[in-house]
């Protein structure tokens, strides 16, 4: 019901004159007709019936704070907009004008997890870059291990739940439920797998060459011909099962050995465009928050998420090589700008 108009300039004349007539506040209101709360809220503060509210002038920042605040934001990585703003000694502006303000310059992002690098890493993956900078990736075999669990890869799926809905309730189980372990492998426009580890199995030197052996050899690698193989270079991160003795001697028995196997930079699945390929996957088989009630259910979703996957899609994460080995050397040149910056002055 909307709000009845204020107290004309004429009824607190009749207030104050019936007041002087000893008039109470609620006998007032019938004379009046209005509320007799009105009545009684105007005798006590002698103003009007209702008071209006009064907007605070917005804080209005210089254009010498500006600068200040887009100085800030860049050395204060994933800090709060008050935070921002406090460390600039601008005080008095609320959180939307704030908001406003970065939205200009920045952007809302949440921090990139990533392997911790340290001087040696950084020089290896330089140095892996430099090797392999001239090497025809349409031959190379990105292959790596995937673990997909019941749940989905953080337990639940965050979204928007529509007013008056219920939020669903996600299972709760011992130990996460368990999960499947896939390895596939892409190399050109062609997805190789994916492959199901056996329940069970933990994958030491021995089990991932017998695995290999029973999967990706029987049933791919020995389609091809001879050409393919001469030429095709087989990549595997530095996982202990993957880099151990036992295990390059098995694949260099298979033919797999010297420049046919690419050695790898420590900390570096982000140079390894299957990640990206199995980001695909799992966006795919917990959409809409989605779990599952076993072991074969989930590996059904990622066989039909991995089928949907077309050839472009893979050429476009095989062809992105050239532009991850030039990110790793671009980094190098502007540590050495940086460094001689700081020499000079």
């Amino acid at each position: 019901m909307g709000q009845k108009k204020d107290l004309t300039g004429s009824e607190k004349s009749k207030i104050v004159r019936y007041l002087a007539e000893g008039c109470s506040s609620l006998k007032i209101a019938k004379l009046l007709k209005r509320d007799h709360r009105t009545i009684k809220r105007f005798i006590q503060n002698s103003q009007q019936g209702r008071k209006k509210r009064v907007e605070k002038p917005r804080r209005k920042i210089t254009a010498h704070e500006l600068r200040k605040v887009k100085r800030a934001a860049a050395k204060m990585p994933l800090a709060t907009s008050l935070a921002i703003f406090q460390s600039c000694n601008i005080t008095g502006v609320p959180k939307s004008t704030r908001c406003a303000i970065l939205r200009d310059m920045a952007k809302v992002r949440k921090a990139e997890r990533r392997p911790p690098l340290n001087k040696t890493h950084k020089l290896k993956r330089q140095d892996w870059a430099k090797k392999y900078l001239k090497t025809d990736f349409s031959k190379v075999l990105w292959t790596d291990e995937m673990r997909v669990s019941l749940d989905g890869p953080d337990g639940w799926a965050r979204g928007w739940i529509g007013k008056g809905q219920r939020a669903p309730v996600p299972l709760r189980r011992q130990q996460g439920g368990g999960g499947v372990l896939v390895w596939a492998g892409i190399i050109k426009d062609e997805l190789v797998g994916p492959f199901q580890v056996e329940d069970g199995v933990k994958l030491n030197s021995q089990s991932y060459c017998q695995f290999l052996e029973d999967t990706f050899f029987k049933q791919w690698y020995r389609k091809k011909s001879a050409s393919f193989k001469k030429n095709m270079i087989f990549m595997q991160d530095n996982a202990p099962s993957h880099a151990s003795k036992y295990s390059t001697a098995w694949l260099a028995r298979k033919g797999i050995k010297e420049e046919k196997l690419m050695t790898w930079p420590p900390c570096s699945p982000d140079l390894n465009p299957i990640e990206n390929l199995w980001s695909i996957i799992k966006c795919e088989i917990y959409k809409e928050g989605k779990q599952y009630t076993s072991l074969n259910s989930v590996w059904e979703a990622v066989v039909a998420a991995a089928r949907n996957v077309d050839g472009e899609q893979i050429k476009t994460l095989t062809e992105s090589m050239d532009g991850r080995l030039l990110s790793v050397l671009e980094r190098k040149v502007a540590i050495l700008v940086a460094d001689l910056f700081l020499f000079c002055f």
